[in-house]
């Protein structure tokens, strides 16, 4: 069975969290956005927030995976502001899921994302992990890929 977990990350949590799926037989995919958010933590909080509540969708470098090819697909984005990253929505646009396996794994300084799962859960029908900074808490969660 052909795996594939398709991330961003802007912290590196996300890399992280790739790594440990790759070894999970996992192929990895980082989705990069055209426009970095600042490298102040504040207003990189700040605006990526904003954008994640107005429904923004970032421009992105080279989207082009061809998720034909593989059963499993899982997406792993940071929470802003209780959304799914701006550029994960964006990916998720261009990209059609409904005859995969479709599972996401969901990264968050700030804690629990009820309003996400949700939306995630009914949209795409999938298995939603959350995970509180897998940098300084780990990766346990993810064995579930195993």
């Amino acid at each position: 069975m052909s795996k594939l977990f398709i991330y961003y990350s802007f912290t590196g949590n996300g890399d992280l969290v790739a790594k440990q799926m790759e070894q999970y037989g996992y192929e990895t995919y980082k989705i990069i956005a055209k426009r970095s958010l600042p490298k102040s933590f504040f207003w990189s909080v700040f605006i990526g927030g904003f954008l994640s509540a107005i429904n923004h969708k970032s421009k992105l470098v080279d989207f082009n995976v061809d998720i034909s090819k593989y059963d499993e697909i899982v997406i792993g984005t940071p929470i802003w502001c209780g959304k799914i990253a701006c550029p994960t929505a964006s990916a998720l646009a261009k990209l059609d899921l409904s005859e995969k396996k479709v599972s996401f794994v969901l990264y968050s300084g700030g804690g629990e994302s009820p309003k996400a799962i949700e939306y995630l859960t009914n949209k795409y029908n999938a298995k939603v992990i959350e995970i509180k900074e897998p940098k300084k808490y780990g990766l346990e969660a993810l064995e579930l890929f195993k």
